[in-house]
């Protein structure tokens, strides 16, 4: 299965790639003129086995600070623009580099950040037994209105249940939640919680 799925892997990644190129070439073209430089948001992510990695997205906040010099909130950084891009999950177009270099996979669980890792229990560290995704079985199922412990539990199903023709139904139902435009964010957050550890009951 990983050396079957690493080659569909490569092939769909170049092949998303080159067919996508004038699409990316004119977000990047809006990111620069709105936001700014950089234009690519790079982030360090732990990946398969916990090895680290840099993960790629367009960026999609501004660098607003308040009188002290520290970022503002998520919610108070994220751009009209950059809405639009996580509305339609354009921001995720730059992780194809990363299926292509064998950081990611098109199905995985998402990576999350860095400083997680010492807050998962045994268990939740099983979700590092494969690439993360560019999409999962939790962005199908809920994406980020599901809790945390909801989005484990769907990670460590898919690490254990994972097969060629589970990431198809995955992929397809990835299509029909970008065109529903569902699941983006809880409410008074960009996105999610910042996660603290152990199980918490939804």
């Amino acid at each position: 299965m990983n050396l079957s799925k690493r080659i569909m892997d490569l092939f769909a990644s170049v092949v998303a790639l080159v067919m996508l190129s004038p699409l990316i070439a004119g977000i990047a073209l809006l990111v620069r003129i709105f936001l700014g430089s950089p234009v690519l948001f790079r982030q360090v992510r732990p990946g398969y086995k916990q090895r680290p990695f840099t993960c790629l997205k367009f960026r999609t906040m501004v660098e607003k600070r308040d009188a002290n010099g520290n970022l503002l909130a998520d919610n108070e950084r994220l751009t009209r623009l950059g809405r639009l891009l996580r509305c339609a999950s354009l921001d995720e177009l730059p992780q194809l580099i990363n299926v292509l270099r064998g950081e990611m996979s098109f199905v995985g669980p998402r990576p999350l950040l860095m400083q997680y890792l010492e807050r998962y229990t045994p268990e939740q560290r099983q979700r590092h037994d494969v690439r993360p995704g560019i999409t999962g079985l939790a962005q199908v199922n809920g994406r980020n209105v599901l809790t945390w412990q909801q989005k484990f539990e769907l990670d460590l199903w898919y690490v254990n249940h994972q097969s060629f023709w589970l990431d198809l139904r995955i992929l397809a139902k990835t299509l029909l939640q970008v065109a529903q435009r569902g699941g983006i964010s809880q409410p008074g957050h960009a996105t999610m919680p910042e996660f603290f550890g152990g199980t918490p009951k939804p």
